[in-house]
C-alpha cells in the first residue's frame, strides 16, 4: 500500500467529512483500515500507517472502515468508528445466525465468474441481493471469454434477471480486454471482487495494477474450478488510483439480512407482488396472482432459484 495518500485518495469524501466535530478534527487522527490480522488492524492516515489494536468491547471493525485515532505518548489508539457508507457482511459459518463482517465502504462490487461450469444463476442472486444490501453497486464480470465458443449465451439469462445489471464479458488475462473494468476504478474509488475461487479474481487484479498484488493457480480440468489463492482480506491501490479490496472467495455465502436487498434485486418481482389481490399472497394457486399471470404471459422468468 502506497504511504503517501491523501484522505480524498483513500476514499474521504462529504459523508465521512460531516461526523467529524471540530474538536476532532484538531485532536483526533482520521485513518482508514486497510489491513486485518488476527490480534490487530493496520490503519493508513495521510502521516503514514498505524498498528490499532482492537478490543471485544469496542465497536467490532473490518477493512475499509474510517476510524478516528487519538495520540498517546508515541502511539495513535483506536477513538471512534464512523458511520459506514456502506457495509458488506454475511452470516458466519456454520449454523450459528451471527453477522460476519467482510468489508465497508466499498463502491462498487465486482461480482466475478467465468464461461465455463462455474456459470450459476443462484449464485449470481444471491451476490446480487448481497451487493445491494451492502449499497454497493454491483458489475457482473464474465472470465475466460477466450475459452468460450458462445459467451452471449450466459449474457441473456442475466439481462433476464436484472435489465438494468451491468455485464462484462472479459478474458482476464488480457490487459485490453480487462480496460472495461476502468469506469469504476478512478482515483479514491473502492472496489472489491467476489466469487468462486478459480475464476480468475487475482488475474484481473493483476491485471488492473501496476505490480502483481495476488497469486494465481491453475484450474481444475475435472470440474472447471480453481485452487484458492487468496487468504488474507486488505485494501490495494489500483493503476489510476482506485482502492481495491483483496478478498478471499466468500464461501457460503448466506445474507445476514436479505430482504431490502432482494427486493431492490428483484424489483419487477416485488412491484408485481403489490399488485396481486392478497396482501399475503404465496404466488402459487391464489387467484388474480399478478406473478403468475406475468409468469404464464411470458413477461417474466422463474426465477433460478425459489426465493418468494
Amino acid at each position: 500500500m502506497n504511504t503517501h495518500l491523501n484522505l480524498s485518495q483513500l476514499g474521504w469524501r462529504t459523508f465521512f467529512q460531516q461526523q467529524v466535530t471540530l474538536d476532532e478534527l484538531e485532536t483526533t487522527l482520521i485513518a482508514r483500515v486497510i489491513a486485518y490480522h488476527r490480534d490487530h488492524f493496520i490503519a493508513q492516515a495521510e502521516n503514514g500507517c498505524h498498528k490499532v489494536q482492537h478490543h471485544s468491547t469496542q465497536s467490532p471493525l473490518t477493512v475499509g472502515d474510517w476510524l478516528l485515532l487519538k495520540q498517546h505518548e508515541q502511539h495513535w489508539l483506536y477513538y471512534r468508528l464512523l458511520e459506514r457508507l456502506t457495509v458488506l457482511s454475511r452470516k458466519g459459518a456454520g449454523s450459528k445466525l451471527t453477522e460476519q463482517l467482510i468489508a465497508a465502504n466499498i463502491d462498487t462490487l465486482f461480482i466475478v465468474s467465468s464461461h465455463n461450469k462455474d456459470f450459476n444463476l443462484s449464485r449470481f442472486e444471491r451476490y446480487l441481493a448481497l451487493a445491494h444490501q451492502s449499497g454497493c453497486t454491483p458489475v457482473v464480470v464474465l472470465t475466460k471469454r477466450d475459452q468460450c465458443e458462445k459467451p452471449e449465451q450466459h449474457l441473456a439469462p442475466l439481462a433476464e434477471l436484472d435489465r438494468h445489471l451491468i455485464v462484462l464479458s472479459v478474458n482476464a488475462l488480457d490487459n485490453l480486454s480487462i480496460e472495461q473494468l476502468r469506469p469504476w476504478c478512478s482515483s479514491g474509488q473502492t472496489v472489491a471482487f467476489v466469487g468462486s475461487s478459480g475464476v480468475g479474481k487475482s488475474s484481473l487484479v493483476n491485471g488492473l495494477s501496476e505490480l502483481p498484488v495476488a497469486t494465481t493457480a491453475g484450474i481444475r480440468e475435472d470440474d472447471s474450478k480453481g485452487r484458492h489463492t487468496t487468504t488474507h482480506r486488505a485494501l490495494h491501490v489500483l493503476e489510476g488510483g482506485a482502492l481495491l479490496l483483496d478478498t478471499p472467495g466468500v464461501r457460503e455465502l448466506q445474507l445476514a439480512d436479505c430482504q431490502h436487498g432482494v427486493e431492490l434485486a428483484f424489483s419487477e418481482i416485488s412491484e408485481l407482488t403489490e399488485q396481486c389481490r392478497f396482501a399475503d399472497c404465496y404466488h402459487q394457486q391464489e387467484p388474480s396472482c399478478k406473478v403468475q399471470q406475468a409468469l404464464q404471459q411470458g413477461r417474466l422468468l422463474p426465477p433460478a432459484r425459489a426465493w418468494l
